[in-house]
């Protein structure tokens, strides 16, 4: 078996094809394997028990017992084990505390969460589908749980294949954003007869005289200071209007 976290699916493989597919939930607190974490271990495993059979569907087990009870899916407030346990031993050291944690594959009432990460860190399936696989697979069964999509798989993509589905284009990366023009100091333009202009409006301009002449929008200005502050008038100093 194959297990997709990004796909929230289950994958069947016998003899290196696939045989069928099943959507599932593994846990809304991410990926691990440290105790007590509540997270869904990754990489190669094995089903090392398998409890329940011959239960009816929505049968509610505690402890790997069933109790009696029988529950309808999306049952409201209730989340027990349902239906089938299949117990996993990790074989690797990533996932190695697997077994005494707990970890199942078993049946959820909770099935309209089924499709996105919503377990306490076994992995869900409606009780269907955990009745299907239960019947199909035996103690021994090797399981892996990846962190991609089944497409990273050979089996993945040859199964998605033999449905038409074809892998999501990769998102276009956004154009990067214009770099900003440089900034550019300009100083405000002095007062003409004190009255202060909102934007510059001054030309400088070499007279051939070895003088500078000045302009404003055109009319010839004259600078001259006032009080220790630079200012145009519009004769030279010491001429009236």
């Amino acid at each position: 078996m194959l297990i997709s976290v990004r796909d929230q699916k289950l994958l069947l493989v016998r003899s290196g094809e696939p045989v069928k597919s099943y959507s599932i939930s593994t846990s809304k607190f991410g990926l691990g394997d440290r105790p007590g974490s509540k997270r869904t271990p990754l990489g190669r495993m094995e089903v090392a028990r398998k409890i329940g059979q011959g239960a009816p569907a929505g049968a509610v087990f505690k402890s790997r017992r069933p109790t009696g009870e029988v529950l309808r899916p999306n049952a409201p407030g209730r989340d027990p084990i349902v239906t089938r346990i299949m117990w996993l031993r990790g074989t690797e050291g990533q996932n190695r505390n697997a077994y005494r944690r707990y970890i199942y594959i078993h049946g959820t009432p909770e099935e309209r969460k089924i499709g996105r990460p919503a377990s306490y860190g076994c992995i869900r399936m409606r009780s269907r589908d955990i009745i299907d696989l239960y019947n199909r697979i035996g103690v021994g069964a090797e399981v892996k749980i990846i962190r991609g999509s089944l497409f990273s798989t050979y089996e993945g993509q040859r199964h998605y294949a033999s449905m038409g589905v074809k892998p999501a284009a990769p998102a276009a990366r956004p154009a990067p954003a214009p770099a900003p023009a440089p900034a550019t100091h300009q100083a405000p333009a002095p007062s003409i007869e004190g009255v202060q202009p909102s934007r510059p409006v001054y030309s400088r301009q070499d007279s051939g005289l070895g003088q500078p002449s000045y302009t404003r929008e055109g009319i010839p200005v004259y600078p001259t200071t006032v009080s220790g502050r630079r200012v145009y008038r519009s004769q030279p100093h010491g001429q009236g209007a």
